[in-house]
């Protein structure tokens, strides 16, 4: 598998180690490409958008080029992970202009939404297909208000939507990066296997 962890801004090692964890647990080997310019993208199996800041990211990947590459990636329908400012910079409206987002999600999404920094938490969360609950941890998470018809909720926390999916992209609110639990990464990349532990 190779792996793209978009790599403009934010917590990209984390997410390397991550997919790397996933990919091991399943038997295969994940080679992480950092993409921080164009041309990198299309080589790449899945993709993973960390969080970082927003605003940032959407500037730069336009800049480089990079947003027509994601909107290619996901026509292929390629698998892809947007964690926190990822899925602020995929959803349809971020609301917020500074934000240009690419509108792979249909769903609007309220940044900072939990709070600051301070207002950080971690919280078991149910999740379908996932047997037992999984250990969130929110960061100046953004808030998903609205989804289209077309997204699944996988995932609330006080009935507000933090874990969805909407065709090949896997869009949620907490850092599953963070944390030693393959179990979202799964959900992403190998959804067969996902629903078994």
């Amino acid at each position: 598998m190779k792996a793209g962890v978009l790599a403009v801004q934010g917590d990209v090692s984390e997410h390397a180690a991550a997919i790397r964890r996933a990919a091991t647990a399943h038997g295969e080997s994940a080679e992480v490409v950092e993409i921080r310019e164009s041309g990198l993208l299309p080589e790449c199996d899945v993709l993973l958008c960390p969080g970082g800041e927003s605003t940032t990211i959407s500037r730069l990947i336009r800049r480089e080029g990079i947003a027509e590459e994601i909107r290619e990636h996901v026509a292929a329908d390629k698998p892809v992970l947007a964690t926190c400012a990822g899925l602020i910079v995929l959803s349809a409206d971020a609301k917020d202009d500074r934000v240009e987002t690419l509108g792979l999600i249909d769903a609007t999404v309220d940044r900072n939404a939990f709070g600051r920094q301070a207002d950080s938490f971690e919280a078991p969360l149910a999740v379908d297909g996932l047997a037992d609950p999984f250990h969130a941890v929110f960061i100046r998470a953004p808030l998903i208000d609205a989804v289209g018809d077309g997204v699944e909720v996988l995932a609330s926390w006080e009935d507000r939507p933090v874990l969805v999916r909407d065709g090949p992209i896997l869009g949620c609110s907490f850092h599953p990066e963070l944390t030693d639990d393959p179990r979202i990464h799964d959900l992403a990349f190998f959804p067969e296997v996902a629903a078994t532990v």
